[in-house]
């Protein structure tokens, strides 16, 4: 009795299944469009990059205009409206408050740079990047003057405050840079994580 034929314009069921079992699954188009190793990295070493020139130049600025009230303003100087520059020297927080608190003060800002330094990889977005280089830059800024000025003791050094609106508390650019890069922290969404496109966004992946 002859076996049992197969019509040629049907598909073999047992290759059928055979070609089931062995075809392998469509590769994920969402794999591909996620960056690479290298590219993640080298991006990661842009935003320190940035980050840290946003902080030497902050340091700078501050440093230069501090010298410069410390050895040529003796008197207000008048700049603009209430706006004048004054020398005065702080030994508590930003814009003069906590008189007296140097080392604790002190040893807080050298807490705050560490997390920041530490941290600071979370950061993905430009202008994250530049608020944290200006909150760095200007804690290292007022660091420096409690370690280095004239004081009784260590971290008992003053800050150099001159700029005075006359209605608000005495400050400097560190103190400034600290504020305008904590706001831009916050605006920024500090800590979030890139966006990378999920499986379920891109669709399933198509048949073969």
């Amino acid at each position: 009795m002859d076996a049992p034929r197969t019509s040629p314009l049907l598909p073999d069921p047992l290759l059928a299944d055979h070609s089931a079992v062995t075809d392998e699954p469509a590769a994920d188009e969402s794999v591909a469009d996620e960056p690479s190793r290298p590219g993640r990295a080298r991006s990661r070493r842009g935003i320190r990059v940035w980050t840290l020139l946003t902080a030497v130049l902050v340091l700078v600025v501050d440093q230069l205009t501090k010298w410069w009230v410390v050895n040529h303003v003796d008197e207000p100087v008048h700049v603009v409206w209430t706006l004048r520059v004054v020398r005065a020297y702080n030994t508590g927080t930003a814009f003069s408050l906590g008189a007296g608190w140097g080392p604790i003060i002190g040893i807080l800002a050298v807490v705050v740079v560490v997390l920041l330094v530490r941290f600071g990889r979370t950061v993905v977005s430009p202008v994250g990047t530049v608020a944290l280089g200006l909150v760095l830059g200007g804690a290292l800024g007022n660091l420096l003057d409690r370690l280095l000025r004239d004081g009784s003791g260590f971290l008992h050094g003053a800050v150099v405050d001159f700029i005075d609106l006359q209605w608000w508390p005495i400050f400097n650019v560190a103190d400034s840079a600290i504020v305008v890069g904590g706001l831009l922290l916050v605006l920024s969404g500090f800590g979030q994580s890139a966006s990378r496109p999920s499986r379920s966004a891109t669709g399933p992946a198509p048949s073969r």
